[in-house]
């Protein structure tokens, strides 16, 4: 859940991997051994056509399953531990083993467990949320709730960083692009990555598209580095240093 300004981040967050454990029932009994390699095949890159009960157009998509590890199996019920794309349906998954392994399969249940760097020990619950929401209102103490928000910056995890000159921050924050002259550090980063960019305090001012490789950075002496997607950072917070055109 992000507050205010960090919903600009959402959407990064879920385009980023997943991992899930996953009760499947298998139609039939089965042997381990064959279940395993029947397993091990959909790992690496796959190919899913959306099921019918989904809410997004039924075309093939190409996805990649990172990791699936058998945790547990009783009978005909078998527990996994699935890392993948974003938008790799699960059920569509077991439908598919079950399919291979000749009798058929089917998803019983299913529990996200990390969302690209968030997992569950990040998890608060509504309760933990309406108490730290109490206090802070009523008895003026925030401490709850800051145990429970988590800054912003803390959504570019895995990202290369850019940090740049105070100098270019308001500039950033008014949607012009970052060039070679303002940036004072950065991660190694390629054409088309997004990226973060940050003052030299740590301050989330923008996500942006790498618009060359980090290597070429060296020899720039101008031009355009990023061009920003979000700009998180509020105007006239840094002192401004360009002047406006028309």
């Amino acid at each position: 859940m992000g507050l205010e300004n960090a919903t600009k981040l959402m959407s990064y967050i879920s385009s980023s991997g997943k991992e899930y454990v996953c009760l499947m029932q298998v139609h039939c009994d089965f042997n381990i051994d064959e279940l395993k390699q029947i397993i091990s095949k959909f790992i690496g890159i796959i190919y899913q056509k959306p099921p019918v009960r989904s809410s997004v157009k039924r075309r093939t998509r190409k996805k990649k399953i990172y990791d699936i590890e058998i945790l547990d199996t009783d009978k005909r019920f078998i527990l996994l531990r699935i890392s993948s794309d974003p938008g790799t349906y699960m059920r569509k998954l077991c439908h598919d083993i079950g399919v291979i392994l000749g009798c058929g399969a089917h998803m019983r249940e299913l529990r996200r467990i990390r969302s690209g760097i968030f997992t569950e020990k990040n998890l608060v619950t509504l309760q933990e949320i309406s108490e730290a929401l109490y206090m802070w209102k009523n008895c003026k103490d925030e401490s709850d709730l800051r145990k429970i928000l988590l800054p912003m910056e803390y959504a570019t995890c895995g990202m290369p960083k850019i940090l740049i000159d105070d100098n270019a921050v308001d500039a950033i924050s008014y949607g012009a692009m970052l060039t070679a002259p303002g940036i004072v550090a950065y991660q190694r980063f390629r054409v088309k990555d997004t990226v973060a960019i940050l003052t030299l305090k740590g301050e989330l001012v923008a996500i942006g598209e790498a618009d060359v490789d980090s290597q070429k950075l060296v020899d720039m002496k101008k031009g355009i580095v990023v061009k920003p997607k979000r700009v998180l950072m509020p105007r006239d917070i840094y002192p401004r240093s360009w002047k406006k055109h028309g």
